[in-house]
């Protein structure tokens, strides 16, 4: 049986002086020679068939190795049991004492889940920002790109155009992408086939219309501009959300743990990288278009990753105070939804199964205070 001490640190760090006793130790020892022995080859013996003292005499420091690797995880389980420890990280482990023989004491650091504090949340009022009408104007726009496009047959480029990334990384980390019936980014077929007739007017006809998915000139006007609109719902939408996230992170108190601050900015960075590759770039390019180092973007994008971070912990606090829970029938009705049959057995996991619970229970979350902030 294992006794321990428990430290609790600032920044939600804990250490643990851990001490394991040779009796505990002796037969995982064993153990962990006879594997050991089961891969090694000496000389006048077929492999996994040497004697065991002389592969322990042998490979001494290989067989204390496997017996750590093994042990100390198990031990820390134990020591933790029954406290208020838990851990949201990987442990460092520093080796006070061991020899065969003797007991094993070592330490472990591990950063627990901080105590959140959230106000009154019932209290939180949210704006929803005003929708702004698609105009004929936006329309004509993407028309007149698409238009250039077909006639030139040149290829993909953003309607928007397509110049470097300069912001931060939406806190939420959600990217709005329209959900209506045309792809007004993509190009036209190619190549078209013999059976297509090319347009030969100066300005967009019905036979482009025809080209982009339209029936006419004045459907494909109409498909456009509900894309449009159900393109500014939707960020409408992610907006609002946004507002709310941001009252609840007012509200929070948390002493936030290094480890969850770097993973925030590991994520805001691998978000980044995505945008700059559809452009056919590198991070690196980017980082030379703004003249900054990649520890640079890290210390001016840390304010926002620590909010992120504190949005994070308040939603999940609200979770637990509202008893918000996410029942096995809801997280597999949420897999059945996948089409991809990869992407679908990657759910056969347990990882990735918590990970999406975790969503749910936040998207349900969220839900929730949409109605109370009415």
């Amino acid at each position: 049986m294992v006794t321990k001490t428990i430290q609790k640190q600032p920044k939600s760090m804990v250490e643990l002086q851990i001490t394991v006793p040779w009796a505990d130790l002796q037969s995982k020892w064993t153990e962990a020679v006879q594997k050991l022995a089961q891969e090694t080859e000496l000389p006048g013996f077929r492999k996994g068939q040497a004697p065991l003292e002389m592969v322990e005499q042998r490979s001494f420091a290989q067989v204390q190795q496997e017996l750590l690797r093994v042990v100390m995880p198990q031990a820390l389980v134990e020591a933790l049991a029954g406290s208020d420890v838990v851990p949201i990280d990987y442990p460092q482990y520093q080796i006070v004492s061991f020899t065969k023989g003797a007991d094993l004491v070592y330490k472990a650091r591990v950063t627990q889940r901080p105590g959140v504090v959230v106000g009154n949340y019932k209290v939180v009022r949210a704006s929803r920002p005003v929708i702004k009408p698609v105009t004929e104007e936006q329309v004509d726009g993407i028309i007149a790109d698409l238009f250039k496009r077909w006639k030139t047959k040149a290829p993909h480029q953003s309607a928007q155009g397509s110049s470097l990334p300069t912001q931060t990384p939406s806190p939420s980390g959600s990217s709005a992408t329209g959900a209506g019936s045309l792809n007004f980014n993509a190009p036209p077929p190619q190549p078209f086939s013999p059976t297509e007739v090319t347009s030969t007017s100066d300005v967009p006809d019905d036979i482009f219309a025809k080209a982009m998915g339209g029936q006419d000139l004045a459907d494909l006007r109409r498909k456009i501009k509900e894309d449009l609109e159900s393109e500014s719902k939707y960020n409408n939408e992610l907006d609002y959300e946004e507002n709310i996230l941001q009252e609840v992170e007012k509200i929070t108190t948390v002493d936030l743990p290094e480890v969850l601050i770097q993973d925030e900015l590991n994520r805001m960075l691998v978000s980044l990288q995505r945008r700059v590759a559809d452009m056919g770039l590198l991070l690196d390019d980017y980082l030379r278009g703004q003249n900054k180092t990649l520890e640079q973007i890290k210390a001016e994008w840390r304010p926002q990753a620590e909010k992120n971070v504190r949005m994070e912990l308040g939603l999940s606090e609200i979770a637990r105070m509202e008893n918000v829970n996410i029942t096995d029938a809801d997280l597999q009705a949420e897999i059945d939804k996948i089409q991809d049959a990869r992407l679908k057995q990657q759910f056969e996991q347990q990882e990735p199964r918590m990970h999406l619970r975790h969503a749910l229970r936040q998207t349900k979350t969220l839900n929730l205070l949409k109605e109370i902030v009415k």
